[in-house]
């Protein structure tokens, strides 16, 4: 990150018209009286606010556009102006006053002005956080200034910020949620944008000339209007230089990207009308193309020994394959451990019958439905296994209370398709101080050293700071020499580790500020270590990961500050190349890059996957411009997938839990199958 500030300010760019929008605004709709502000519900619903005829009271309403059509949806409001969606709720304010609509258009006062802790002036905007807590935007008075106030569902008000604690809020109008923890604020005074910590109410002017509308969309671009020069702007990552979308337009007020992400709704009040431009930066724009390529139950004869799909019970006990990898010998077998603790080897053969036991570890690890982020969590086999024999695993143990352990076990000498489960070797203990957020994968590098993350330690937060604290392993991608012994190791440090030779540091840190990063892997071909964290709040991210690099965990999420002592953009803070909001899925299931030679469009791609929404993405990153250049949607099978793993040859799969045993995926092309 080259800039120390988020934002730099519009006013002192000089923007060529190249980079204006393509084509003119597009008008949606139009013949409203005074349209003020745009929501769009999670159902794909737009609404907008009409102020109706300037100074007659209750000619307000909300409308609900369907195509180019502009349908009544509530009336009889005083001067509606910000409008947002939370569950089947659309909330409103007008001048004094928030109310809430039903999804038939039934108007019911939420927050009277009796209820808020001073009478409010001017109630312009609002946004919503996902707990559906409202944040409202007084103008207030020349005088005494504005103040935003927060509302919970059941309609208690206090006030967040004030101008008597933050005297940069003139004059608010515009408002956009940034995480839990902060919102930015549009002056229409002042034409500032602000961040404001809600903890202390303290400011950080992020940019200029844009005092109208705020909004996100749901890849960390910021979107924001200039009223009083009619202007629209993005700014694409932090740190970035804002591009102007639209210039010329008359009066703009409130502003929202529509349904389908591609478009940013712009209200009109002036010409009446909601209008659309292309939301594509200038520059910089993502190729998000559907991909003809779907997928397939890879194996499907396979059956898995030992494995019943009950348990003693006779209750459905699905099969949870978790690992998929190779031994990297030449024989191009496929081995699939499963949380449980079974290592399973059989021939890469679409048409194999059944697997064989290569090591069962049951006896040893823990597994718990309820529990389910400990277990059996990473398998990776010795650059130099054909040789030696060696493979490594990471599992949650039975012998110790809350413990991750990482071992070094041997193939048996007279069964290439058996390990010696008595050679177990102790390389490490982790100690974690709750269930969740294990981390677990394993990965040689081409270095031939072994890397290896652990998440933050659980629980919510990161409430000990261990992402960012240098004396635990928590919260960190860690890399050892398992070819030779320190003092009192089982392996050795290698000596290029950042952290080697400082005092207060664990020399096995090779990055950190890492939350739970699930899953990563090596660019076969590049060498780059790729690696998805999975979110708290709002946002997951997809890292490169580099030696001694902090990627901000907790004081950063995603593009975002985090928390109290959220941060914006630092030089010693290492920004993700690609974030998705939760509207989009709330689980990142990291994949790997795609090396392998059935599928051509795939090649050079990271195909990653959510756990919790089922979408599966190809995104291609640009090392050249630094930056993510497509974001593709691959069709997915609509199950959770908990993990991508690859073969030999470089071809690609997934895992997700299986009561029928069919719980491993690959890649076809859509039209090939569709001829079958």
């Amino acid at each position: 990150m080259k800039k120390s500030t988020w934002f730099v300010m519009v006013a002192s760019i000089l923007v060529p018209s190249h980079v204006f929008a393509k084509a003119p605004p597009k008008v949606i709709v139009k013949g409203l009286k005074n349209p003020s502000s745009i929501a769009v519900g999670v159902d794909g619903k737009t609404y907008v606010t009409t102020m109706g005829e300037i100074d007659k009271d209750g000619d307000g309403a909300v409308l609900m556009i369907e195509g180019n059509k502009a349908i009544p949806f509530a009336d009889g409001l005083d001067d509606p102006k910000g409008i947002v969606t939370w569950s089947e709720w659309v909330f409103v304010t007008d001048k004094k006053r928030v109310w809430r609509i039903d999804k038939n258009g039934k108007a019911n006062v939420f927050a009277a002005a009796a209820a808020f802790p001073s009478p409010p002036v001017s109630l312009t905007d609002m946004d919503v956080d996902e707990e559906g807590k409202l944040y409202v935007v007084d103008a207030g008075s020349p005088k005494e200034g504005g103040a935003v106030y927060r509302i919970d569902q059941k309609g208690k008000v206090d006030r967040v910020v004030d101008a008597k604690g933050t005297p940069e809020l003139t004059s608010p109008g515009g408002i956009a949620m940034d995480g839990f923890y902060h919102i930015l604020v549009t002056d229409s005074k002042s034409g500032e944008l602000m961040r404001i910590k809600l903890a202390d109410g303290k400011a950080a002017n992020l940019a200029t000339d844009c005092g109208g509308g705020v909004t996100w969309d749901k890849y960390g671009r910021l979107y924001m209007s200039d009223p009083k020069h009619g202007r629209v702007s993005v700014i694409p990552r932090p740190g970035d230089k804002p591009i102007l979308l639209a210039a010329d337009m008359p009066v703009l007020s409130g502003i929202r990207i529509d349904a389908s992400g591609q478009f940013l709704l712009i209200a009109n009040t002036t010409a009446g009308t909601v209008n659309a431009i292309s939301a594509t930066v200038p520059g910089q724009e993502v190729d998000e193309t559907p991909l003809p390529i779907e997928t397939a139950v890879a194996f499907p004869n396979l059956e898995w020994t030992g494995w019943k799909g009950e348990n003693e019970k006779g209750q459905v006990a699905p099969l949870r394959p978790l690992v998929l990898t190779h031994a990297g010998d030449g024989s191009n077998r496929v081995f699939v451990a499963t949380e449980q603790g079974v290592i399973h080897v059989f021939p890469n053969d679409q048409k194999v019958a059944k697997t064989k036991v290569f090591l069962d570890l049951q006896d040893r690890v823990v597994y718990d439905d309820n529990q389910n982020e400990e277990g059996f969590l990473g398998l990776a086999f010795h650059p130099d296994y054909k040789k030696n024999g060696e493979f490594f695993v990471f599992y949650t143990t039975k012998k110790a209370k809350l413990t991750n352990v990482i071992s070094r076990f041997r193939v048996s000498k007279d069964d290439p398709d058996k390990a010696d489960s008595a050679s177990e070797e102790e390389l490490l203990r982790i100690e974690k101080p709750f269930w969740n957020h294990d981390g677990g994968t394993l990965c040689f590098g081409a270095d031939g050293y072994l890397y290896f993350t652990h998440g933050d330690g659980g629980l919510a937060n990161d409430p000990f700071g261990n992402g960012q604290n240098l004396k635990t392993l928590l919260g960190k991608v860690l890399r050892i020499d398992v070819d030779h012994k320190d003092t009192d190791k089982n392996y050795a440090i290698p000596k290029d580790n950042p952290f080697v030779d400082k005092s207060d540091a664990r020399p096995e840190i090779w990055a950190y500020g890492l939350r739970n990063v699930w899953r990563m892997a090596f660019d076969r071909k590049t060498g780059k270590l790729w690696a998805s964290d999975v979110g708290q709040n709002l946002y997951e991210e997809i890292d490169l990961i580099v030696r001694g690099g902090n990627y901000g965990w907790n004081l950063r999420e995603g593009l975002h500050p985090f928390g109290d002592k959220g941060v914006g953009p630092r030089k010693d803070l290492i920004d993700p190349i690609w974030e998705y909001h939760h509207d989009i899925g709330k689980s990142l299931t990291g994949g790997t890059v795609y090396r392998g030679h059935r599928i051509d469009e795939l090649d050079g791609a990271y195909l990653y996957a959510d756990y919790v929404s089922g979408k599966i993405w190809a995104l291609r990153y640009d090392e050249a411009k630094k930056r993510v250049v497509a974001n593709q949607r691959i069709r997915e099978p609509n199950v959770p997938i908990m993990s991508f793993g690859e073969d030999e040859k470089g071809e690609v799969y997934f895992m997700t839990y299986s009561a029928t045993g069919k719980g491993i995926y690959w890649f076809v092309r859509a039209e090939k199958k569709s001829r079958k």
